[in-house]
């Protein structure tokens, strides 16, 4: 208890209930009671995908994970970025240049913290992932800095 405290402390909260959606998307189509999200999700989990949270860079399983794989949403499984993308932007989180199905993640307009950013989220369950910014390697330019609390490797 006295860790998933802590653990929930050293999250940083960021949201803005103005900010609209800046891709088109569908409601999620896995729903359930937030009891339900509790129940399934560590602490961490759950604060990072149900409460956007950010785990403090340097910290997540897979900030520095050069293992070949999936990474499937946390929450509902979905397959969203492949290891042939993730690349070490010095951020200490996990970076790609691209989601491995663009459909599998949303773009939203996130203004808190006194700055404009685009954050990413699961399609499938509305969980918040992280944010892309416009600063990356690839060939479209992008850097998706996703929390590793969000991610589960399939390893190869």
């Amino acid at each position: 208890m006295r860790r998933a405290r802590r653990d929930e402390n050293m999250l940083r909260r960021h949201r803005d209930k103005d900010a609209g959606p800046e891709s088109s998307g569908s409601a999620p189509e896995v729903e359930k009671p937030e009891d339900g999200w509790r129940e399934e999700l560590t602490p961490e989990q759950y604060a990072v995908l149900r409460q956007c949270g950010t785990e403090p860079a340097f910290t997540g399983e897979y900030w520095d994970c050069h293992d070949d794989g999936m990474y499937h949403c946390a929450a509902c499984g979905t397959a969203l970025f492949s290891s042939d993308t993730k690349f070490d932007s010095g951020t200490g989180w996990p970076s790609f240049t691209e989601p491995a199905v663009a459909e599998a993640v949303t773009l939203q307009k996130d203004a808190s913290h006194f700055m404009v950013r685009t954050e990413v989220r699961c399609r499938r369950c509305g969980g918040h992932l992280g944010h892309v910014f416009p600063d990356g390697p690839g060939p479209g330019g992008q850097r998706y800095c996703i929390n590793s609390a969000a991610l589960k490797l399939d390893r190869r």
